[in-house]
């Protein structure tokens, strides 16, 4: 399951295809920064989580101007590096999540014309009753240890679980 937002590549050119599929965040765009002359730009975008309500992500990430892709060429993709923190901004209410050690990947979207990804994976520490979101990048190869975590605590929230509470 996955999302692609139709990140902004070569001068403002669409390159990448939105799809929405159920059951995966969107990403609304919340801020952009200029930080240099070439056009480049820190991106600040708010994720709700599809299957956890009350919760939502705030992703930023680097994104490569028309100058800066002439200059160095990689035309193709922006870089891996992002940044992430997720806070309660609601009631919580979580639905049919996954458990597993994986976690589940609640957003995806192209940082690259095919093969790079920024992604978002939720994992539920059931140990601590925490919400971990970590932010990455997946490639097909030469993938990228840059990454970044955030948790949201559910020990003494009222927290409403749609199909129980795990045991």
């Amino acid at each position: 399951m996955f999302s692609w937002t139709g990140r902004k590549l070569i001068g403002g050119a669409l390159v990448a295809c939105f799809v929405g599929v159920a059951g995966v965040a969107l990403a609304q765009q919340v801020g952009k920064v200029g930080v240099d002359w070439l056009g480049n730009d820190i991106v600040v975008e708010a994720i709700k989580d599809p299957k956890v309500d009350g919760v939502t992500c705030h992703v930023s990430y680097f994104e490569r101007g028309v100058v800066d892709r002439l200059q160095k060429g990689n035309w193709f993709e922006d870089p891996s590096d992002s940044a992430i923190s997720c806070q309660q901004t609601g009631p919580i209410s979580i639905g049919d999540i996954d458990f597993g050690k994986g976690g589940e990947e609640v957003f995806k979207q192209g940082i690259s014309l095919i093969w790079k990804k920024q992604v978002v994976n939720r994992i539920y520490d059931k140990a601590n009753d925490t919400l971990v979101y970590l932010s990455h990048s997946r490639q097909v190869q030469d993938g990228s240890a840059k990454m970044a975590i955030s948790t949201v605590p559910l020990y003494g929230q009222n927290v409403t679980w749609k199909n129980g509470k795990p045991q």
